[in-house]
């Protein structure tokens, strides 16, 4: 078998499973919009959390 058919192959198989797997787009965005706030969370939670140990080592 050539080297063009196996990767054709490759990705028709791939194309196939990842339909059946993949979530829709909407879902997709939503993850991504959860998984963002999440670390924006966290990241907003550690600058206020050196901002007043800053501010209390000051006082």
């Amino acid at each position: 078998m050539a080297e063009s058919e196996k990767r054709n192959e490759y990705h028709q198989g791939h194309h196939r499973t990842c339909s059946v797997s993949c979530r829709s787009f909407g879902q997709k965005c939503s993850q991504l919009a959860k998984n963002q706030r999440a670390k924006f969370y966290i990241l907003r939670r550690c600058i206020m959390m050196l901002v007043c140990w800053r501010d209390r080592n000051e006082a």
